[in-house]
This record gives C-alpha cells, structure tokens and sequence, in this order.
C-alpha cells in the first residue's frame, strides 16, 4: 500500500455494507413487516430496531407488535418478508461503490467492510470486488453490534484512524461517544427517519451519494477528527 497522501490521522475506512456498499433491503422490508401487522413505524422503533444483533432485533420488533410472538418467530417472519421482497427489489452494488473503494485505495487507505449479515453474503455481492479490501475484506458485527471498537483494534489501529462510513444513526452515536470519525449516508427510503436522527446525532457530514465522498471530504473529515470539531453541537 502506497503512503497516506496528506491524511494527519486516517489510515483505514470501514464502510457498512447494506445501505452503504449495496442498496437498502432492511429499511423497506421492516416498515412493510411491521405496519402490514399493525404496528406504526416510528423515529423510536427504527431507534430501537435498527444495527441490533438479530436476536435483539426479533425481540424488539416483537415487543413493538406486542401481540405475544416471540423475538425468534418474528425474526424468521421478518426473513421471509425479505426473501419475498427481494424477489421484486433484488440487492444491487450502489452507483459510485466501486469507483469510491478504488478512490480511496488511490489516496493510500485501507479498506474494509462491515455488516449484520454472514461473510456470504459480502461473497455473493462483493466478492467480484474483493481486491480492493484489506484482509479479511468483511467483519461480521452480529455479535458486536455496531463493532466499531472492534473493527478498530482488528486492525491495530488507534481510535480516530478509521473512518466509518455507515447508514444508521445508532452507529453515528456510538462513533461520537468513541470519538470515531463519521460519515452518514442516511437511505432515501421515504418513512425513515435516519437523516433527521442523523441531525439530532451530531452527523456534519451527511451525503447523498457515494459520489460525495472526494478527497476534499475526506482531508476535511481527518482535518476536524484531529481538531475535536467532527461533530455538530
């Protein structure tokens, strides 16, 4: 790997892999399993919900249903209404993803990515991609959710040297309570309520696109990482 062209702190980028890397198949699918059963869908439950470990996840949309299933019956009821959603919405790679990964391997990061899902799924969507990783290429956070200490010390790094790319705003405040730098990349599904939770968060930086994050963003991200001045009041 080439030197770290004019980055003070950042040396690896972890990016989240659905809803960052590949389009958002979890927003859609429990807002529709959740208000098809009854249930409203709120700024609380996406709070609750979102960037649990699955088991937590069944649990917490079980308790927002609150009609006795189990955390375990509505986590494989969930998996369904997926199966059947992807039949119509199948996963695609962003616009910008590949052209990002190689943007920053061009300016000397390190790469790496991250999800609630097993490694197959990263080998089913990403693996034609795998080059521009760094070993191992995915993490799985189930067990760690958000992971971000986790992913931080897999690499030997200190904190402040990654840079997590991520959709869900529960991961935004973990970065902040770690001091992790943070780049929010909230879905555009139009009943989320991620880029207002986003704001209420801290995120500056909220991008629209993949296509948004340029070597300006990323100088100004480890600029104001280094300066205590990442996050908005």
């Amino acid at each position: 790997m080439t030197n770290v062209q004019g980055f003070a702190r950042l040396r690896l980028v972890a990016l989240n892999i659905d809803g960052v890397l590949l389009n958002d198949t979890f927003s859609p699918v429990i807002h529709r399993y959740l208000t098809t059963r009854g249930a409203a869908y709120t700024a609380d439950v996406e709070r609750t919900v979102f960037s649990q470990p699955q088991k937590i996840a069944g649990e917490r949309m079980a308790d927002v249903l609150g009609d006795g299933r189990s955390g375990p019956q509505a986590l494989a009821e969930y998996f369904e209404e997926r199966d059947a959603y992807l039949k119509e919405h199948p996963v695609t790679v962003q616009p910008g993803a590949v052209e990002l990964l190689t943007r920053l391997r061009g300016l000397g990061l390190r790469t790496v990515c991250y999800g609630g899902l097993a490694k197959d799924h990263f080998d089913r969507f990403l693996g034609a991609h795998a080059a521009l990783f760094d070993d191992p290429g995915y993490v799985c956070t189930d067990a760690v959710r958000p992971g971000l200490r986790e992913i931080t010390d897999l690499f030997s790094l200190r904190h402040g040297q990654v840079l997590f790319v991520d959709d869900v705003a529960r991961v935004a405040e973990a970065a902040r309570n770690d001091g992790l730098p943070f780049i929010g990349f909230p879905t555009p599904f139009e009943h989320s309520f991620q880029a207002h939770l986003m704001k209420e968060a801290g995120v500056r930086h909220r991008i629209h696109s993949l296509d948004d994050i340029t070597e300006e963003l990323l100088l100004a991200v480890d600029d104001e990482t280094a300066a205590g001045t990442l996050w908005e009041a």
